[in-house]
């Protein structure tokens, strides 16, 4: 009888079998890819925080050489929101076109695309694109985006108000902070942060006429999720008409899981032309409109005893959600951060009161913890 040989992993310096590849030179990247026909996609983004989108003048930039096609919001009959994946009681769900239609809300929201037959004839028609842009009032900070006068970004969110989310047992934090006898109280700031992966965002999208499948190749951490939320929530398309593949992915820190504008457009785009289009994201876009992560404002308070004891901790904190609702940003600060408050501590009772903001600022989403690292901050602070 064949014994199995005496292999053994544990304790050893396992080497990574994609790296020889890697460090030669031999990665295979969404934009690597080349195909017949491939024509190129630019986007032309809002230079405003929060604009009315008047008349969209696109004579010029149909004019120029190597143009294939020009699409703004209004040609995208059929395609529905970008969606939420999840969701809480009472949230309110704003509208998320892939291209804004009637209002931009941060800098970087897409309003056009323009197809070409090179990068720098997109690129150069892009900026012959003439916007009316109606700018009104902005709100970017997130302890004042619910404050009475703010701005307000969506008629679905009195307040700009997404939700107001509890977890916790409030009145035995109250009676542990009346019985304490010390308590500290303190305001915490963690910051907005851009994932800003090595490799950009990235997509191709190539339609067969003939079969009608159509095939995306995007910089994506998730590719089922894309497919999914794209096909049954967004272009309707039957979800064995679709194939999405990850190529090498150059970084991704949570930010390249979600369904974005970009490659939602090019993939009703190719089906407009028949041709493939390719985008792929400049480190400018990418500071714009790659989902950022973080953006809380929280007010803590801490309840101890004479011995050292924590009693009670009281949390209150604002989370700044940007624009519109990202893929899985309801999740970020409410089941993924408040049940992480105790930390490695035994604590008498804990109660976390959430609200989540909108702002005219770029989406906020999961990052490198996505919730977690924010709690393990406030606690050890």
């Amino acid at each position: 009888m064949a014994t199995a040989t005496d292999t053994r992993l544990l304790g050893k310096s396992i080497k990574r079998r994609e790296d020889p590849r890697f460090i030669t030179g031999r990665g295979n990247y969404t934009d690597d890819l080349k195909l017949p026909g491939m024509t190129y996609a630019a986007f032309v983004r809002s230079p405003h925080a929060h604009a009315k989108i008047g008349k969209i003048d696109l004579t010029q930039a149909k004019a120029h050489p190597g143009v294939v096609a020009i699409f703004t919001g209004k040609d995208l009959t059929g395609v529905n929101s970008l969606p939420c994946g999840w969701l809480l009681p009472e949230l309110k769900v704003p509208p998320h076109p892939p291209l804004a239609v009637d209002t931009a809300r941060y800098v970087g929201d897409p309003v056009a695309v323009v197809i070409a037959e090179t990068q720098d004839a997109a690129l150069d028609a892009a900026e012959k694109v003439k916007v009316d842009w109606n700018v009104r009032p902005a709100v970017t900070a997130t302890a004042k985006a619910a404050e009475k006068g703010a701005s307000q970004i969506h008629e679905v969110a009195p307040a700009n108000v997404a939700f107001k989310w509890q977890i916790g047992d409030a009145a035995a934090v109250d009676a542990a902070f009346k019985t304490a006898a010390v308590t500290v109280k303190k305001r915490i700031v963690n910051q907005r942060l851009v994932a800003n992966a090595m490799e950009p965002r990235a997509c191709v999208a190539r339609f067969d006429a003939a079969t009608g499948d159509l095939t995306l190749w995007v910089t994506s951490q998730n590719p089922h999720v894309h497919r999914l939320l794209m096909t049954a929530f967004v272009l309707g398309i039957p979800e064995h008409k679709v194939r999405v593949i990850a190529p090498d992915v150059g970084g991704g820190f949570g930010s390249k899981i979600f369904l974005y504008n970009e490659e939602t457009v090019c993939s009703w785009a190719t089906r407009q032309i028949k041709r493939p289009i390719r985008w792929t994201s400049t480190r400018r876009e990418a500071f714009q409109t790659d989902a950022h992560g973080r953006d809380h404002v929280t007010d803590a308070e801490l309840a101890l005893s004479r011995d050292g004891k924590i009693l009670g901790l009281r949390v209150k904190t604002i989370a700044n959600l940007g624009a519109y609702l990202s893929t899985f940003a309801p999740a970020v600060p409410t089941y993924l951060y408040g049940t992480l408050l105790n930390g490695v501590y035994e604590m008498g009772a804990i109660h976390c009161d959430v609200t989540g903001v909108f702002t005219n600022t770029t989406p906020v989403d999961a990052y490198r913890g996505a919730g977690r690292p924010e709690a393990a901050y406030l606690v050890e602070r």
